[in-house]
């Protein structure tokens, strides 16, 4: 799938969650998605759900426990955002697994952790724009934040392009997907010490 056709998802997800803005929203599937669509939107989701919580555990007064909490699930969230880009890569790698050949190089990065820089691209736009927008603060804010929305939307070009120019590289051969994981360790109670520690204490 183009990134043309992969940004719409991603901003279908954002602005259904700033319908209510609220990040114990339930995320309700567009029955239209396909199961990669699917996928695609619960990932920007899971991004804009993250970004908010982020946005709240920033406050300077807030409470310790309050603030535990969202921690415990940001911790989550880039667990569920990890295994969502794995889904995805799962995706490509099904379908351009056989491709390439010993003369195939590779790329540094998966198409699915591509696909998340995307994602979060379309986040960054939509805040920056809001920024853009706000009737409560001074010209130079205005100026300076357009300035930036402008550079994220060059990114979101190049980034574009740069994702489609690998796709066309998997489905002619000229790269081989190569299926790494995260292996991620500070959620896994078998390898994370503080936790297996404390099981086998107890």
């Amino acid at each position: 799938m183009i990134a043309e056709k992969c940004i719409p998802i991603f901003i279908q997800a954002i602005e259904d969650y700033h319908l209510k803005d609220d990040i114990n929203s339930t995320l309700v599937m567009p029955s239209e998605l396909n199961n990669f669509e699917a996928l695609l939107y619960e990932k920007c989701w899971i991004d804009t759900v993250q970004w908010h919580m982020e946005d709240l555990i920033r406050k300077p007064n807030i409470d310790p426990v309050e603030g535990m909490s969202l921690k415990r699930r940001i911790d989550q969230s880039n667990q569920d955002r990890t295994d969502t880009v794995e889904k995805i890569d799962d995706f490509f790698w099904v379908k351009f697994k056989d491709n390439g050949d010993n003369t195939s190089t590779w790329n540094t990065e998966s198409p699915g952790w591509v696909l998340d820089k995307l994602s979060i691209l379309c986040l960054k736009i939509y805040h920056m724009k809001e920024q853009t927008l706000r009737t409560d603060t001074d010209e130079i804010h205005i100026e300076t934040c357009t300035g930036k929305l402008q550079v994220l939307v060059q990114q979101q070009d190049d980034l574009t392009i740069s994702y489609n120019n690998l796709i066309d590289d998997y489905a002619n051969g000229f790269k081989v997907m190569k299926l790494y994981r995260q292996m991620k360790m500070y959620n896994d109670k078998n390898l994370n010490p503080v936790l297996y520690k404390k099981s086998s204490s107890n």
